[in-house]
């Protein structure tokens, strides 16, 4: 589906979803609120690699996936930004759509270029567990730090009279703490790092221990070693001796001090690509027990066509409006739990058929031990037995339709664009009309009547030819 259809269709269908949307992560959260106003100045132009949730607050997998999330946000404190943009605010749903948001939630990890404002933006395709989400981030931070040997130690040394600070490490890897630093002074501070392996470097500023950090505050200042332990706040308060940290634009602080004071340009002092921003949204201090309670809403279970018969004549029948399917795959027993993406695939329909029930297309969840499943599985040339398929038929117009994107899918079929396949032969039953029916069960009845004359005959002859 071409791109501009596919934004076309996910904003008729964010414009039948509810217009009130409470965020799904409060002011406390450590994840950022971030919205189409502020997106720019916190992440786009920001220093530092971000990972981005587009979510709505009815998604049953936003709400899932929100656990985690806090606690990626709480790992990368410090480096790298988590952040998050509610699609479901009215606001926000042009700047997702432009985004390419197709499904919830989508995770995006945006990477500073070598062109200010202009970051690389990729989708997450990965599991959705804190740990692998973290990994995937820090893969991504920029490495500003310098890795010398002592064939370039001292070019670099006399490179220009800038701070410049060196970690003395056993690590052949510049570490993700050591590249946030490089990020917070960037363009105040050089960063480098040099193995213990590299004696010429390691004698001349007598390093006995590894880890060692030292601080060249630059010209004739003498070296001073970092003692404190190795984290992020007493390593920013040590070197800021030598420079201040950009003022990344960060987050409206909850405190009210702080509040008045963020209508207030930021400091003037500006390094490498950062940007200082300034607030122009009222900002609004509710106290927790005044704020509306979020209750998760669960959609209900979609209807289930057990049967061949059920699945023939409420979505098989010449006369049978638009159905929606989801082909459940097989499991080793009835009483099998289904697989993960089956059901996540379940829920995402469920979801789906709950938010689009005032357009009455409806959805059903078909079995395997429906004998109709495999069967219609054959005849569309779905024949993968073990995977969950999505399809949508229309029995009177005779087409069908696989799943691509959800959401945009099932837009398409309400507005009836995309490409159909014309339905086999086969597929669908012819349906009677009241008359041919009334007929029919008439000759039923005509023909059981005989029978039932012919029976009685023959045993009337069977009891005439006894008495004989």
């Amino acid at each position: 589906m071409h791109s501009n259809l596919a934004l076309a269709l996910l904003a008729s269908l964010l414009g039948v979803l509810p217009t009130a949307s409470a965020n799904l992560y409060t002011k406390n959260s450590p994840v950022l609120q971030v919205d189409h106003k502020t997106y720019d100045s916190l992440i786009a132009k920001s220093n530092y690699t971000s990972i981005v949730e587009f979510y709505a607050p009815w998604c049953g997998h936003c709400q899932n996936l929100k656990p985690a999330y806090e606690k990626v946000a709480k790992n990368l404190e410090g480096l790298a930004k988590v952040a998050a943009v509610n699609c479901d605010d009215d606001a926000n749903k042009p700047f997702c759509g432009q985004m390419g948001i197709q499904g919830f939630p989508t995770l995006k990890i945006v990477t500073p270029s070598k062109k200010p404002g202009k970051p690389r933006v990729e989708d997450y395709q990965g599991p959705r567990s804190a740990k692998a989400i973290v990994d995937a981030v820090v893969e991504r931070i920029p490495n500003h730090v310098k890795r010398l040997t002592d064939k370039d130690f001292q070019a670099w040394l006399s490179e220009d009279d800038k701070p410049k600070a060196i970690l003395f490490t056993e690590k052949g890897t510049t570490s993700a703490l050591l590249r946030s630093l490089a990020i917070d002074f960037l363009g105040g501070i050089k960063f480098a790092q040099i193995r213990n392996k590299e004696s010429g470097a390691v004698e001349k500023f007598g390093i006995t221990s590894f880890p060692t950090l030292i601080l060249l505050p630059g010209g004739e200042a003498e070296p001073v070693v970092y003692e404190g332990e190795l984290k992020k706040k007493p390593m920013v308060e040590f070197l800021s001796q030598a420079a201040q940290p950009n003022p990344d634009p960060a987050p409206a602080s909850t405190s009210k001090a702080s509040k008045k004071s963020s209508t207030s340009s930021t400091s003037s002092v500006v390094r490498g690509n950062a940007k200082p921003t300034q607030s122009t949204e009222p900002i609004v201090d509710v106290p927790e027990d005044e704020k509306p309670a979020q209750v998760p809403v669960k959609a209900p279970e979609l209807d289930q066509l057990p049967t061949y018969e059920a699945l023939e004549s409420t979505c098989l029948t010449s006369k049978s409006g638009t159905c929606v399917l989801v082909l459940l795959p097989a499991t080793e027993s009835p009483d099998a739990d289904l697989p993960g993406p089956a059901k996540e695939a379940l829920a995402s329909s469920s979801e789906l058929a709950h938010k689009l029930s005032q357009h009455r297309l409806p959805f059903y969840s078909v079995p395997a031990i429906n004998t109709g499943s495999k069967t219609l599985r054959n005849q569309l040339g779905l024949s993968e037995e073990t995977a969950v398929e999505i399809i949508a038929l229309n029995g009177r117009r005779g087409w069908w339709r696989r799943v691509a994107k959800i959401e945009a899918w099932v837009d398409a079929i309400r507005l009836g664009e995309g490409h159909k396949n014309k339905l086999p032969e086969g597929v669908i039953v012819e349906e009677k009309d009241e008359a041919e029916k009334q007929e029919e069960e008439k000759q039923e009845e005509e023909k059981q009547e005989e029978e039932k004359q012919e029976e009685e005959e023959k045993k009337k002859e069977e009891v005439e030819h006894d008495e004989l």
